[in-house]
């Protein structure tokens, strides 16, 4: 078949899909907002992102976007349509294929409609969302997700005679499919309003009571693996108005959508409930007029920064959110790390704090939280090189005599790439370039000088979900001019890491060198190079080092010299042992362990046709 030709026509037609302004610029077209970074959430820049009219290529000046390719490239991560017969053959090589969709709009049979009446939902809106069930199985429910474009990525099942105690599941998903929001293809976007639920049913309802845009998530309360993909849809609307599960006295997305959505966000009044679980149920006892009053008296959530001493909820420390260091001795002791805290990880230089920061992180990875690694000092491909090591271990590792090193095997290589987990660990580009005006020259204005790492971060924590950070080292992570103070620039630098770890709720270990590298045992929190408000804004703070005591058969030596939630420190340090094959460090010489890769794989299946028709 004949390939793509670029057409200066499918540049405006993507902008108009897209609903951004453009304006031309010579051979360029100028986007008033960038459609994968949005300009930005602090700054919110404006015409960084342009497609070249002359050959298709496109690019972001932003530095911490920095996306570039074609129109092939807005294919593929965007569902933007080249073409019948186009759209097919680019989209063989994807990560996430997209169903077939039959000529006809989708049937939806007697079974569904009866049951979608049966819970206040109407034939037109069952037909309208094409509601169906599986062939030959009338009690599994079928919700197709299509895009904007009407390209269905993502199916999910529900078994509506499903009892508790039943063997099964009451509702699944296809497999290895792109999760999408639920109602996307039905939005008004000159209503700049979304409306979210929870749950299909319950986006339904609100369509049933005549209120436009309203979604819901794909996977749950919990599940937020779709903010990548819908990113660009959300940044379509400027108000979110939360209508998630009443559960005990939270609503349920409510606080997870805060840290992922950019404007405002309101959420629907607990007393709007009126003692129901969801919007599906006020359908049902109270009719769409109590829904349709639900979402109108949505109110906006407190931004302001006050609140009262007796609504501070208390800290018990032993039921707050934290994850193994990987280190038992460590945990003994501190017993985890916990979420919100921003930890100081400092040793003299070249005894390995790299290498412990790198394993932290692996050991993040494997306990499923998203990560993001920041390495100031070794390219990205010699940080994966470290993680990979540390992740295998050495019993999926061969030696190689020639080179007097230990590598990992092909298949367990191959084995690791298809870890579920593995893709959820993101790094800082290390290819990045400085920010530039519209002229191509390098911008000298404050929004040059802004701090890209944080900035990337918070950026990533939004959209990816990053719930674990390591920042590789202080000094090169920061952007500051030279006439700035270097004592005041680190001050800030470490105020904005802690409040995005609070903020958050985020895990930052962020490595410092010391002013001296003497005795291990004579270090203090005073010894961090740089200004004394780097430990002050600290959480915690460890120490790394080889030891001085030649009658010890340790490795290394770990003291934590500062524990702001409990207090606990160890000044004297206990040993750490490494093993240099793996890069792995072990307080009990135990190397051995596993996080959850090694298991046979499941083989990926890659039939795209609707499986219910």
């Amino acid at each position: 078949m004949k390939l793509y030709e670029f057409n200066p026509d499918d540049a405006y037609r993507f902008a108009r899909e897209q609903n951004i302004h453009v304006l031309l610029r010579g051979d360029e077209l100028r986007f008033q907002h960038c459609p994968y970074c949005g300009g930005g959430p602090s700054h919110h820049d404006k015409n960084t992102f342009a497609i070249n009219l002359v050959n298709g290529s496109f690019n972001c000046k932003r530095s911490s976007c920095g996306r570039t390719g074609n129109m092939i490239t807005l294919h593929r991560d965007f569902g933007f349509s080249l073409g019948e017969g186009i759209d097919s053959y680019y989209d063989r090589e994807s990560r996430y294929r997209r169903f077939k969709r039959p000529a006809e709009k989708i049937e939806s049979k007697p079974a569904a409609v009866a049951y979608m009446e049966s819970r206040g939902i109407s034939r037109r809106i069952t037909e309208l969302y094409e509601i169906t069930t599986k062939e030959g199985e009338d009690n599994i429910l079928v919700f197709p997700f299509p895009d904007e474009q009407e390209s269905i990525w993502f199916i999910k099942y529900r078994n509506i005679t499903y009892q508790k105690g039943d063997s099964g599941s009451k509702e699944w998903c296809e497999r290895d499919r792109k999760p999408i929001l639920f109602g996307m293809n039905h939005c008004n976007f000159e209503n700049r309003t979304l409306v979210m639920t929870e749950g299909q049913i319950d986006s339904l309802s609100c369509a049933e009571a005549g209120i436009e845009n309203a979604v819901s998530v794909p996977l749950g309360k919990n599940g937020f693996t779709w903010v990548p993909y819908c990113w660009n849809f959300l940044n379509r609307f400027n108000e979110l108005i939360i209508f998630g599960d009443l559960e005990g006295d939270q609503i349920t997305l409510l606080k997870d959508m805060t840290t992922r959505f950019r404007g405002r966000i309101k959420s629907v009044r607990k007393e709007d409930y009126k003692g129901c679980k969801d919007a599906n149920e006020i359908l049902q006892k109270y009719g769409p007029e109590a829904v349709r009053a639900a979402v109108a008296n949505a109110e906006p959530i407190k931004v302001r920064r006050l609140t009262n001493l007796k609504d501070v909820q208390r800290v018990d420390l032993s039921k707050l959110e934290k994850i193994s260091t990987g280190i038992h001795a460590l945990d003994n002791l501190i017993g985890g790390f916990y979420f919100g805290q921003l930890i100081a990880l400092t040793g003299p230089r070249g005894d390995g704090k790299s290498t412990l920061a790198s394993q932290f992180a692996a050991f993040a990875l494997g306990q499923g939280l998203p990560v993001y690694v920041y390495s100031g000092e070794m390219n990205n491909s010699i940080v994966r090189a470290w993680i990979d090591e540390q992740l295998t271990g050495k019993d999926y590792m061969i030696y190689n005599a020639n080179a007097n090193i230990y590598e990992i095997t092909k298949e367990m290589f191959d084995c690791l790439q298809k870890w579920d987990k593995y893709k959820y660990c993101w790094m800082f580009d290390d290819l990045w370039t400085e920010d530039q005006d519209e002229t191509g020259e390098e911008s000298d204005s404050e929004e040059a000088e802004k701090d890209i790492v944080l900035e990337t971060l918070e950026e990533a924590i939004i959209s990816n979900g990053i719930k674990f950070a390591v920042i590789d080292n202080l000094m090169t992570a920061m952007d500051f001019s030279a006439n700035t103070d270097l004592n005041q620039a680190q001050s800030v630098f470490v105020k904005r890491l802690s409040r995005l770890a609070k903020k958050y709720n985020v895990i930052i270990v962020l490595v410092a060198h010391p002013r001296k590298s003497g005795l291990l045992k004579t270090l203090t929190n005073d010894d961090v190079a740089g200004s004394s408000n780097i430990t002050n804004l600290c959480d915690m703070v460890i120490t790394y080092s080889r030891p001085k005591d030649e009658e010890t058969d340790a490795d290394r030596i770990m003291t934590v010299l500062k524990d702001r939630n409990a207090g606990h420190t160890d000044y004297d340090g206990f040993p750490l042992y490494f093993e240099a094959a793996s890069r792995r460090i072990s307080s009990n010489k135990d190397f051995s362990w596993k996080f959850g890769w090694e298991p046979d794989t499941v083989p990926v299946d890659d039939d795209d046709e609707i499986p219910f028709l």
